[in-house]
């Protein structure tokens, strides 16, 4: 059941289909940093490194299936969620430029919650129409990672199309009875190391791959409100920046000051560190021999905080294969 993956990043969502029994032939992936991790992890796949938008559906091989997730800046609620203005938010389109003319039998879109507000409604009630009318019986749901086998609360919206002809619709699995934590994660991690001088990588230097942490302060904005789950919490979101990154959690809660202003427990400041590369990793559910290439720590960071965590497209991609059947 061969696959064409778009807007492909680190392969999160490629990894969680290999899983179930699907193989990415062809990926479409325009950052240069990513490019080398993607490769070496998926050799098997042929990467096409241009942008989406200079890519036409001759140059795309036929698939069973299509999966990908196009750029969330433009609808999270964390930029500036400028949505279809944003020439990142009209990438939607290319999606559905290929996949009308490659008919697949499947495909799965993901995006940021953020998607789903008010200001984006339009937008998004036109990009169902325009997947619909591309042939397909179209699905949506917002889903927190933590309900599928991931040691994170992470509010997604997965799209799920299904061949008009094949005569039927997707239906999203039940999510898990047990809601891993941090403690499942991570807890066996040694110590992590902090990155070289301007946030460079260890690289080979490392006993566990990626075991590095970014250093530096922590801004304002990261002090406006706790950033410390303990270990019998799933992990805060991971993001794409490295400096955002949660606070392990051998370090005590933030403590309370004021509105929007926290303090690091006295007595434990050197406890506060940022979560490793591996350990975001982890929670991002990569196994440990998904080794992520990067000189800059940060790039480490992005690839895994863009990722569709492995083990939800696992869910998905296990419930795709059962109805294919």
């Amino acid at each position: 059941m061969n696959l064409v993956s778009l807007f492909t990043g680190a392969g999160g969502l490629d990894l969680g289909f290999e899983k179930a029994g699907f193989q990415t032939i062809w990926a479409n992936e325009y950052d240069k940093t990513i490019w080398a991790t993607y490769e070496k992890n998926f050799p098997n796949a042929k990467l096409d490194r241009r942008s989406i938008t200079d890519v036409r559906p001759d140059e795309v091989p036929d698939c069973y299936g299509m999966i990908g997730g196009p750029p969330c800046q433009s609808w999270s609620e964390a930029g500036a969620g400028r949505g279809i203005d944003d020439k990142r938010g009209k990438l939607f389109y290319d999606y559905i430029r290929l996949l009308k003319e490659k008919q697949p039998k499947f495909f799965v879109c993901e995006n940021v919650h953020g998607i789903l507000a008010e200001k984006h409604k339009a937008s998004f009630t036109n990009f169902i129409k325009e997947f619909e009318n591309c042939g397909y019986n179209v699905v949506y749901k917002e889903v927190d990672a933590n309900d599928y086998n991931v040691p994170e609360n992470r509010l997604r919206v997965i799209i799920v199309g299904y061949r008009k002809d094949l005569g039927k619709s997707f239906v999203f699995p039940e999510p898990e009875k047990y809601k891993p934590v941090l403690r499942d994660a991570i807890w066996d991690l040694r110590m992590a190391k902090p990155a070289k001088e301007h946030n460079k990588s260890h690289r080979d230097d490392l006993e566990i791959p990626n075991h590095e942490y970014m250093n530096g302060g922590f801004s304002t904005i990261y002090m406006s409100r706790n950033r410390v789950r303990s270990w019998d919490e799933p992990s805060f979101t991971i993001q794409a920046g490295g400096r955002h990154a949660p606070i392990h959690p051998k370090a005590p809660k933030m403590v309370f000051v004021e509105q929007n202003k926290r303090i690091f427990a006295k007595g434990y400041e050197n406890e506060y560190r940022r979560l490793s590369v591996r350990e975001c990793a982890r929670i991002q559910t990569f196994p440990d021999d998904f080794i992520f290439i990067y000189n800059d720590i940060a790039d480490g960071y992005k690839m895994i905080g863009n990722a569709v965590p492995v083990n939800l497209a696992y869910a998905i991609a296990n419930q795709i294969k059962k109805d294919m059947k």
